[in-house]
């Protein structure tokens, strides 16, 4: 965690530090039919039984790609440390038979121009947006969450949709992995199960869970749905996850209202909140204007990068 928040300092020095709270759990805890494998730089100078992490580097292995993650210590950096560690975990990941790696950097950080001298190519962009939500204008966001269409209603549910609409709200899901061409570095879950088993697993990473819908009232069906999680490391500032509404409901506004709805409950479910994040491709210009109404600033760019793993070994054996 001291390294974690010493490069978050470094990079990120408007970003909440970490709190010591289910670190490991975080790190550790994968969903059913993925794995996650570890390496850390020690410093072994330390008196036995002491132990300080300077570096760390994970490969989550699922479907057909492996997702890195790397921190190195600002102190350390610019030192052959990161490119060690990486070397790694793409080896495993060839050993495991998997031939690409993705990987997520921030915009005008040390890690793009890292990853970019190993290889790595740029495939997919998006801005992250931050709400202060002690600026927001609660009376117009009051008019924004009633301003869907007659025949839908929003509803609220802390913790995870209830059992009897997973179904609908995995049909809801699936309308996304079609509306996006981004590297699935974090797959969305778009069955009953998965959904289940994606939820049980935010619940163990110490990551709180919240889930407005619109629901159709003739047919029943998820119209809409914008998912928010609160972690238990940095529970001042919450992460967006999706948002998607279904392309035959659109046109309603139905985004704005489930976005706005979202955020008062927000304010009675977390009073500790201060801030809310959100990614968005640059192409999504309808959901970067409605967050922008919402009172969203934008704040850096984020990017995903891939590379072919026996490409990255040999550059990485190059050098």
């Amino acid at each position: 965690m001291e390294t974690l928040n010493a490069a978050l300092a470094a990079d990120l020095p408007d970003d909440p530090p970490w709190q010591e709270v289910q670190i490991r759990e975080y790190l550790a805890e994968t969903m059913p039919g993925e794995r996650r494998i570890c390496w850390v730089a020690e410093d072994d100078r330390l008196p036995e039984g002491e132990s300080r992490i300077y570096a760390h580097v994970s490969i989550l292995l699922f479907g057909d790609i492996g997702v890195l993650e790397a921190t190195v210590h600002p102190r350390l950096r610019r030192r052959g440390l990161g490119r060690q560690l990486v070397m790694h975990a793409a080896r495993r990941a060839y050993l495991e038979g998997f031939s690409t790696i993705g990987v997520e950097a921030v915009g005008n950080t040390p890690a793009a121009a890292f990853l970019e001298s190993l290889g790595f190519e740029r495939e997919y962009a998006e801005t992250r947006s931050v709400l202060s939500v002690s600026k927001v204008d609660w009376a117009a966001l009051a008019i924004m969450a009633g301003g869907i269409a007659g025949g839908y209603r929003i509803e609220f549910y802390p913790g995870g949709p209830p059992d009897e609409l997973l179904e609908a709200y995995a049909e809801a899901k699936l309308e996304a992995q079609t509306d996006e061409d981004d590297l699935d570095l974090a797959p969305r879950s778009s069955d009953p199960q998965r959904l289940r088993d994606s939820l049980h697993t935010l619940h163990k990473r110490g990551l709180k869970p919240y889930i407005v819908l619109a629901i159709h009232e003739a047919t029943g069906v998820v119209a809409g749905l914008t998912e928010v999680v609160v972690p238990a490391q940095h529970p001042e500032r919450a992460d967006q996850y999706d948002t998607i509404v279904v392309r035959a409901h659109r046109g309603y506004g139905i985004e704005r209202a489930i976005k706005a709805r979202m955020l008062f409950e927000l304010r009675s479910a977390e009073p500790d909140l201060l801030e809310v994040q959100t990614w968005n491709a640059h192409a999504n210009e309808s959901m970067l204007k409605v967050n922008a109404e919402l009172g969203y600033q934008p704040d850096r760019d984020w990017y995903e990068y891939g590379v072919d793993v026996a490409q990255l070994i040999q550059s990485l054996e190059r050098h």
